[in-house]
């Protein structure tokens, strides 16, 4: 019987994503879209000025939502 794979790139954050800030991911999703047109890094920093998450949560969710977007 094989192991289940690991997930792996921005989705291996996001357990602790929602066990940090207490949000389920489809809540940091509706936020992320809600900057459409804005850069990566300015909606990374935006994520970690307005709502107080770490960098590389920002990081991650951002760069999956912009992935799932192309």
């Amino acid at each position: 019987m094989a192991a289940p794979e690991k997930v792996k790139g921005p989705a291996s954050y996001f357990p602790s994503i929602e066990k940090t800030y207490g949000q389920p991911m489809a809540h940091w999703f509706d936020l992320v879209k809600q900057q459409q047109g804005k850069k990566h890094m300015e909606i990374v920093a935006w994520l970690k000025a307005e709502h107080g998450m770490g960098h590389g949560h920002a990081n991650a969710v951002v760069a999956y939502c912009l992935a799932a977007a192309q």
